[in-house]
């Protein structure tokens, strides 16, 4: 069965994201133990909060160059909300440097005329990767559940795989690099769209399974 490792590093609901994953038929471990995590056939990095404290807890813990050591090997990983913008250079909300995984910034929404900061609830994506592997059997325009008041900004719009449009600003809702996957919103809140989102992963990871295991 397919082990799947979700990084525990005091940020996040990581059992609503085992769930999900589990109900797709992987086995899932919570740890911040580096030597199970790179036992796992795959990784992933939920978060909730602030930038800062969350990358503060990454390097407290001794996890940043295992989990970049783990994604350098080709490993599946999967970030999620506040797990996609510590993949990033920066942000516009702290003075930490981020992981530095996907070159780029985390920025703020700006204010505008009727608009609700944080984002928070459901919005209707737009792919712009439609080979993203996350995206089997989703729909084109599907609707998922956001919480937050930043976004990121890739310095490569290529690794862009959807966007969503929240008052007049378009922006990156999710990004696809390589063995690389993240978003921003919540597949584990967003229904049976979630839930497919993860059983792709998994299904992903397992056709891999030969090479992801080291």
């Amino acid at each position: 069965m397919l082990k799947i490792a979700v990084v525990d590093y005091d940020m996040g609901n990581l059992h609503s994201v085992c769930k999900g994953l589990q109900h797709a038929g992987a086995q899932t471990s919570i740890t911040h133990v580096p030597a199970e995590l790179a036992a796992a056939d795959a990784i992933v990095l939920p978060g909730v909060g602030a930038f800062d404290p969350a990358v503060k807890k990454i390097r407290d813990r001794d996890l940043e160059q295992p989990l970049k050591d783990i994604i350098a090997s080709g490993k599946p990983f999967l970030g999620i909300c506040l797990g996609l913008q510590i993949l990033f250079d920066r942000s516009e909300e702290g003075s930490e440097i981020g992981l530095g995984i996907v070159p780029g910034i985390v920025r703020k929404f700006q204010p505008e005329p009727n608009l609700t900061i944080p984002q928070m609830g459901w919005n209707q994506l737009q792919l712009t990767q439609p080979n993203c592997p996350l995206w089997g059997q989703i729909d084109s325009n599907a609707w998922v559940y956001f919480d937050h008041s930043y976004y990121v900004d890739p310095l490569d719009v290529e690794v862009t795989a959807a966007v969503v449009t929240h008052g007049t600003q378009t922006v990156a809702a999710a990004i696809s690099q390589s063995n690389v996957m993240a978003v921003q919103f919540h597949p584990e809140k967003s229904s049976t769209t979630g839930l497919q989102m993860l059983a792709n992963f998994v299904q992903m990871a397992d056709r891999l399974l030969p090479l992801s295991g080291v």
